[in-house]
Parts: C-alpha cells; structure tokens; sequence
C-alpha cells in the first residue's frame, strides 16, 4: 500500500501552502515536521536491532563497517571514533575476544599492531550495514514522487546544515 504526503489519509487537515505561510505560521510548521521527523526517526531505533541481532552498540559496528575498507593501526581506531586509545584498546579486545577481529604486528614496526577483520568480522559487519542503511518498511511503502521529494528535501537541508557548519567559527563546529 502505497502512502502519499499529499492529502494524507481521510479527515487529515491540509497542511497551508507556501504562499499562505507568515514568519509565525513558518515558525510553527517547522516545529512541527521536525517534530514528525524526530518521532519518526526515533521509531526507528537501529541502536537496538544492533543489540538484539548482533550484540554490537553503534561504536562497534562503525569499526567494523571501517575495518571493511582497509585494516587499521590502533591509532587510526581511536581517531576514526573520536576516542582515546585506550577506549579503542577496550573495544578491540573486546572484538578480538569475539572472533570479529584480529591483531598482527605492523610490517614496518613491531610494536605497532594492525586491526583485521576476520571472516566472521567480515559477516557481521555487512550485517550491521544492512541493518544502519536498509529502510524502513515505512519508506518503501511511500509512493516514488514521495520519495522524490524527500531526498530533495533532505538533501537541500543537508547542503544547508554543511554549509552552516563549514562558515562556523572553527571553536564551534562540531
């Protein structure tokens, strides 16, 4: 069944048209859909089907969808998570005691060591992808123009927020 933001279901109001929108009215709007998009959003918790299906927390499935790429020194780990080594340290252990990762020696120098991930590593990590990146059935029910204007949407506010960010004073970026 194929949904559409137009008109909605029976008895929804409809929503003003841009041109009928005041700075008050725009105001309350925006709080609004950001209020949707929130609620939306936070239904659809992929923190706990991380939990439940692999026992993996959003910080471990990202190192392992990293490892993916390329093995990594653990210092490239703590950096790449904004972490001190020695979180990074625990959580690898914690990895490696599960048999996601392993650790060699550095080919260059020995007592640096090398994050791989093994097969298993491999496995679960395209299982948290898949689990981070697949939709929402909600999505796939919505018709394509929908789904058209969401991305657009999404992507201008996007472009916006990186724009933001990029001519923020460097102490207040994120």
């Amino acid at each position: 069944m194929q949904q559409s933001f137009r008109g909605g279901p029976a008895g929804d109001s409809p929503q003003p048209s841009e041109e009928a929108l005041t700075p008050d009215s725009n105001s309350a709007s925006s709080a609004q859909a950001w209020a949707a998009v929130h609620a939306f959003i936070t239904g659809q918790d992929r923190r706990r089907a991380l939990r439940r299906e692999l026992d993996l927390g959003p910080g471990n499935a990202e190192q392992l969808i990293n490892l993916t790429r390329a093995p990594m020194t653990m210092r490239e780990i703590a950096q790449a998570a904004a972490v001190d080594p020695s979180a990074a340290t625990v959580a690898v252990d914690r990895l490696e005691r599960r048999g996601l990762v392993r650790r060699e020696s550095h080919p260059d120098d020995k007592r640096r060591k090398v994050v791989h991930l093994t097969d298993l590593g491999r496995q679960t990590a395209a299982a948290a992808q898949r689990l981070l990146t697949e939709p929402p059935r909600a999505f796939t029910e919505l018709a394509a123009d929908d789904l058209a204007a969401l991305t657009r949407i999404f992507t201008t506010l996007n472009s916006a927020m990186n724009s933001a960010t990029n001519s923020a004073p460097a102490a207040e970026r994120p």
